[in-house]
């Protein structure tokens, strides 16, 4: 059975953004099937959209299907997760600058305060996200200036399980960083797929 990577990018984002088409080029040479899409209304996030539509493209989800996310497309895929039958379980997920705390520099405005209030004062369901998703890989930078590595890091060792990796001097792995190539993320999918790295 072919596996399956599906892609889900931040608030802003785009498929061909930063380090994507180069990840997708990677994976795909080894076999895998990518999908980055392009998630509706990415200059204002909302739950109640983002998430199904994940549903819609993912489909029938199993022990083949792994998730890459970056930033609030990391909150997108831990909801959509926590939404899922007891009896699924996905072949894991790579988290790249994921959040559950953000630094004041992320909602300078009333209107970024406006758009970031439900994914903050929603809960996410971490106890029912471990059993759908056993294995998990979580990246930060050491000098991202919306994500604070200390917080959000235990968040995701202590709760999902996932091992932590910080990078140096990557920002917030997003448009503005520079990075067209991140081979931590490759080889967290690798890692969590049981491929070879």
């Amino acid at each position: 059975m072919q596996k399956r990577i599906f892609i889900i990018h931040g608030w802003e984002g785009y498929p061909e953004e930063a380090w994507f088409p180069w990840i997708k080029t990677e994976l795909e040479k080894r076999g895998f099937t990518v999908s980055i899409p392009a998630m509706p209304n990415t200059e204002n996030p909302k739950i109640e959209i983002w998430i199904p539509y994940l549903e819609k493209i993912v489909g029938e989800p199993d022990e083949n299907t792994c998730f890459i996310g970056h930033s609030i497309g990391c909150q997108t895929i831990l909801r959509y997760l926590a939404g899922l039958d007891g009896s699924t379980e996905v072949g894991g997920a790579v988290f790249v600058a994921g959040w559950v705390s953000l630094t004041p520099m992320a909602m300078r405005t009333d209107e970024e305060k406006r758009i970031m209030k439900p994914w903050f004062e929603t809960p996410i369901d971490f106890q029912r996200i471990r059993n759908v998703c056993k294995k998990s890989i979580a990246i930060f930078s050491d000098d991202d200036k919306y994500v604070p590595f200390k917080e959000n890091s235990k968040t995701y060792q202590e709760k999902l399980g996932a091992k932590i990796i910080l990078e140096h001097q990557k920002g917030h792995f997003g448009g503005d960083s520079g990075i067209k190539e991140l081979p931590s993320a490759l080889n967290a999918v690798l890692e969590i797929s049981g491929e070879k790295l």
